[in-house]
């Protein structure tokens, strides 16, 4: 389409130079110079105006900024930011390792979204932080394991053993629902996803707690028994789902629960690139590329 805009263009300004040159009588006695003249003259002209047009359509593509975790979050926006570009969006994407940049970053306008977190840890940060950010989407799901450390298999935890688990409510509750589910815990009835420490009514191998921040878990495992360990730092850290010694089952709570959403500003939550973000990383192509990628430590949820 566009060699056939330029041709016609550089038709159109030949024909327009050819009369004005002959007009003002500059021509030679064979033609030829005022010919090349006005030839090159309209390609000149035609070759810059598709590059305005081009420019011009640069101009009014959409850039999205988003913050992610490396694994898997910043490598799943990476298959969809061709499919964006197709449809006038250049994705930016912002990798970052700790949990709490990626919302300050939104909240200060930084960054356009996040992706990197569920909804309980994202209400508990808006609580915590007197912020109002808000999900669009959820996207995967990460089933929590728990890893060997000094110990093997759950059968073998000794007695008091020490048992490494996230440090934020959020995934401290998710980690000790886990081990309820094992049985290596009892906690009451209505603790739910607000479990804590004091939540747990039996203890029969008296086991020990060592709360660490998510990213330091993998490295915990020479220091402690076992670890309940997110399925992102789990992946970066070199760990395999299959090898866990325990995992969250994928129709329980957790998997209804601990989706990872795509999170904005409330202003932007019906940002039209935003929603086609969305709409991208729920598609198809994208849940085949989590299923075929991470053999099992990533659950797509569409």
């Amino acid at each position: 389409m566009k060699k056939y805009f330029k041709k016609i263009l550089t038709a159109a300004i030949t024909l327009t130079l050819a009369v004005s040159v002959t007009a003002c009588g500059s021509s030679d006695s064979s033609g030829s110079t005022s010919e090349s003249t006005t030839e090159n003259a309209a390609e000149s002209v035609a070759e810059s105006s598709e590059e305005n047009t081009e420019d011009s359509a640069a101009e009014t593509d959409t850039v999205i900024k988003v913050g992610a975790n490396i694994t898997p979050h910043s490598e799943i926006l990476e298959q969809a930011k061709p499919i964006l570009a197709e449809k006038g969006i250049t994705l930016e994407i912002v990798q970052l390792e700790d949990s709490i940049t990626p919302n300050t970053g939104v909240i200060e306008g930084s960054l356009d979204a996040n992706y990197f977190q569920h909804l309980p840890y994202l209400e508990q940060f808006n609580e915590e932080n007197g912020s109002d950010l808000v999900s669009i989407g959820a996207i995967h799901y990460e089933p929590f394991g728990v890893y060997a450390g000094k110990t093997t298999n759950l059968a073998d935890l000794p007695d008091g053993a020490l048992v490494a688990v996230p440090n934020n409510v959020t995934n401290e509750a998710r980690a000790l629902l886990l081990l309820a589910q094992e049985g290596i815990i009892t906690l009451s009835e209505d603790a739910g996803i607000n479990a804590t420490i004091e939540n747990i009514v039996e203890n029969p191998k008296n086991v020990e707690f060592k709360e660490l921040a998510p990213e330091q878990l993998v490295a915990s495992l020479p220091d402690v028994d076992i670890a309940v360990i997110n399925g992102n730092y789990a992946i970066e850290g070199g760990l395999s789902v299959k090898d866990a010694l325990a995992v969250e089952a994928n129709d329980g709570l957790a998997a209804t629960t601990y989706g990872n959403i795509i999170a904005t500003s409330p202003d932007k939550a019906n940002d039209q690139a935003l929603v086609t973000l969305v709409e991208v990383l729920q598609s198809k192509e994208i849940s085949d590329y989590i299923d075929a990628t991470y053999d099992g430590a990533v659950v797509p949820l569409n």
